[in-house]
């Protein structure tokens, strides 16, 4: 019997993304996809497609156990709730629970980077709680330690290229960006495998990258010179509360570039090719098809 696979946060670009993977690249009919969002009105088009559209609300845990009902393998995007610290991890735990009550036979993560205590991201214990929770549920599993998307670089770039400098912590870390859609095709093949045995895996882009490098090849695509500043944590975070950022965000933001200056994110894996069966999009690449979203 064909297996039925979910795919939870649908709405959002990863699921989107994912589902599209699995319609249009591995050929999963759709009628053996579900879909799940708190907004079932923004999946018309996927309904229309003959996906299975099913409203489902990380903080509504009855509404998960009632989603999941039927679904063989599900992916459990995790939350944007950055807001509260540890809510996305309470969301996150009540999916798991209702996987299990569901009768899920498979269950897919998407995590981050090493997460494990000790990492500077100051939502690294979410992901790390969600992965004990998982494991501790008996249910076969597939973790994805998702690297930072080469989309992340929007959020700065274009405030960089206007002034001319770049503040980071980072100092001689890197990270190994890779490109959302290259993550969600390695996703959406380990949902469509019917693989049963329980792994995890660190997807990532081709090659590492740190600021100044970075920097560089953002400077030969737009021809505007960027000037790298290192600073301390601390001298970041105050910088970036006095450009206008609440601090909880600006610590998050200033944990990522401590994560980097200790290698948290540098690692490199072939992961996402081997999974996907295709080449991942180089940072140049990526960058010189963006180049006029850089600049808005």
């Amino acid at each position: 019997m064909s297996k039925t696979l979910l795919v939870t946060g649908a709405s959002g670009q990863l699921g989107r993304s994912v589902i599209n993977h699995l319609l249009d690249t591995f050929k999963v009919p759709a009628a053996r996809i579900i879909a799940t969002t708190r907004t079932p009105a923004n999946l018309a088009d996927l309904a229309a497609r003959g996906v299975t559209v099913r409203a489902a609300d990380f903080d509504d845990p009855a509404s998960l156990a009632e989603a999941f009902q039927g679904a063989d393998r599900v992916l459990i995007i995790s939350t944007n709730e950055l807001a509260i610290q540890g809510k996305r991890r309470e969301q996150q735990l009540a999916a798991v629970a209702a996987a299990k009550q569901a009768g899920v036979a498979h269950l897919l993560y998407t995590s981050m980077p090493d997460p494990e205590p000790g990492s500077p991201v100051l939502f690294a214990p979410d992901h790390h709680g969600t992965e004990q929770a998982i494991k501790a549920s008996g249910i076969p599993h597939t973790i994805f330690r998702n690297s930072w998307y080469d989309e992340n670089l929007f959020m700065s770039l274009p405030q960089t290229l206007a002034s001319g400098h770049w503040y980071t912590s980072a100092g001689d870390g890197r990270i190994s960006y890779g490109a959302r859609d290259d993550l969600a095709a390695a996703i959406a093949a380990g949902l469509a495998s019917g693989a049963d045995d329980s792994k995890t895996y660190t997807l990532t882009g081709p090659k590492a990258y740190t600021v100044d490098e970075v920097a560089a090849l953002v400077t030969e695509v737009t021809g505007k010179p960027i000037q790298v500043i290192q600073l301390s944590d601390e001298a970041l975070t105050e910088g970036m509360k006095s450009a206008g950022l609440p601090e909880p965000i600006a610590r998050l933001l200033v944990s990522f570039d401590a994560a980097t200056r200790v290698g948290g994110l540098g690692m490199v894996t072939d992961s996402v090719e081997k999974l996907s069966g295709r080449k991942s999009v180089s940072l140049k690449q990526f960058l010189e098809t963006n180049k006029a979203a850089l600049a808005a």
